[in-house]
């Protein structure tokens, strides 16, 4: 946010900012209760019920008795999921979203033992828990013999104070901001070089949740590149990784020999190697330049930018509608695994950044998916009106409050200040935006001001 932003924010706007926040989202809760834990009192092994969420177990911890148990797994979220203990050579085959699976595990030895969802990148997201295996059966028994293996739950009074003390934090402060934009070093010829440096560094994702990222320039996103058709244009790329490397430039024309995808258009950039890329741009595009070398790790570990050329006109509709110019550019790029996890432009609530707008204002947003899934982005106010696709500027705008985004696409849309007031923002898979705890993950919100 930068100054002007947070001039146009009141002590008592964010407090109104929280109020509206607390009841913007659907809550996603459970209503049903547990009762204490008991003993399986015979041969039968006990049934226990374990959701899948994106991306957690619940409960994190299972515990089953010596003798084994049924794990009924439940996939409540909206990517597959499966459960692997590998110490113990226990792997379910892959659980579809919606569908529930039965896995059988026979005798153990006591301990405790790694729970993992193996699917790429899920481990990474935080998907991760612990089997204990026990004397006797864990978890809390109700009248149909089904354990659920958690503690009581809240009550809905604990649950409102928890999601309040959330909403309180908003936007809590952390260290690093990634998607600025970059500045060239302008050569003799008129080049615009841009130097990438890949490395990894201690990102805050949220407060106190800090990962080892794998970045570009030290920052997720990495840094915005911005050039104007017929630019020349060069990127260094150096690689102070520990593995190897390569740079994709995703929707931007380049040569064959630029399009970074080793071993076919060149050779891996190897610790401590560089490799160049030079080319003329064309425009107009949305594109993000990203790593296509064990890139289901490196991406969502936080190795992907925005790379723009020119700016996307406004269709005549929409001025005749009152959209002449854009007030505000955004960028948000949608993650979902490795280290970075549910987030927002490297970021996860309520570390997420706040955005504002003036009633009559115009901002436009281009929407990019750097993550494994799908995201349907809902902002609760002003109606948006999708102007491009793929950095292809559409015949026809299309109006939007909802907008489904898949891994790769870059959608690019208008917002007009309508209404004041603070206006959630978020993806409308529940699980991606909200936890019994409060909101989390993917959400930020658009104040609007007069």
């Amino acid at each position: 946010m930068n100054r002007d932003d947070r001039s146009l924010i009141s002590w008592f706007a964010f407090a109104a900012a929280i109020a509206a926040l607390v009841v913007a989202i659907v809550g996603v809760r459970s209503d049903g209760s547990s009762e204490s834990a008991s003993g399986s009192g015979g041969a039968a092994k006990p049934t226990i019920e374990v959701v899948m969420n994106d991306f957690s177990f619940s409960p994190a911890n299972i515990t089953i008795p010596a003798g084994g148990a049924t794990l009924k797994l439940v996939n409540n979220g909206a990517a597959t999921h499966n459960l692997q203990v590998a110490d113990l050579g226990i792997k379910s085959p892959d659980v579809l979203a919606g569908e529930t699976y039965a896995l059988e595990v026979g005798a153990q030895s006591l301990g405790s033992y790694k729970v993992i969802c193996p699917q790429p990148g899920h481990e990474g997201a935080g998907m991760v828990g612990t089997l204990v295996v026990s004397d006797s059966a864990g978890g809390a028994s109700g009248t149909d013999g089904m354990t659920t293996g958690g503690s009581a739950e809240m009550t809905w009074s604990q649950m409102d104070a928890l999601m309040l003390k959330v909403a309180q934090q908003y936007p809590a402060t952390t260290v690093g901001k990634g998607g600025q934009m970059m500045e060239p070093t302008i050569l003799d010829d008129g080049t615009k070089e841009f130097v990438i440096t890949s490395k990894v560094v201690d990102w805050e994702v949220e407060p106190g949740k800090i990962v080892k990222a794998w970045t570009y320039n030290g920052v997720v996103p990495a840094p915005e590149i911005h050039v104007n058709s017929g630019d020349k244009v060069r990127i260094v790329l150096k690689n102070e990784l520990p593995d190897s490397t390569s740079l994709h430039f995703h929707g931007i024309q380049v040569p064959n020999v630029m399009d970074g995808v080793d071993p076919y258009t060149e050779s891996p950039t190897t610790p401590g190697g560089e490799h160049v890329y030079d080319f003329v741009a064309k425009g107009p595009a949305v594109g993000i330049y990203h790593s296509h070398h064990n890139a289901q790790e490196q991406i969502p570990d936080g190795m992907f930018g925005a790379f723009t050329i020119d700016n996307m006109p406004i269709p005549e509709k929409l001025i005749d509608k009152g959209y002449t110019k854009v007030d505000k550019r955004v960028n948000l790029v949608l993650n979902d695994a490795g280290v970075i996890g549910l987030s927002l432009n490297g970021k996860s609530f309520p570390a997420t950044e706040p955005y504002t707008l003036r009633v009559g204002e115009v901002m436009e947003v281009n929407y990019m998916n750097e993550g494994l899934l799908g995201h349907p982005m809902h902002l609760h106010q002003p109606m948006g009106w999708v102007t491009a696709k793929d950095g292809i500027p559409l015949d026809e705008p299309t109006p939007t409050d909802t907008i489904w985004v898949s891994p790769g696409e870059r959608y690019t849309v208008l917002y007009m200040g309508m209404e004041p007031g603070v206006w959630a923002w978020h993806c409308h898979i529940l699980t991606h935006a909200e936890t019994p705890t409060g909101m989390k993950y993917m959400v930020t919100a658009l104040i609007v001001t007069r």
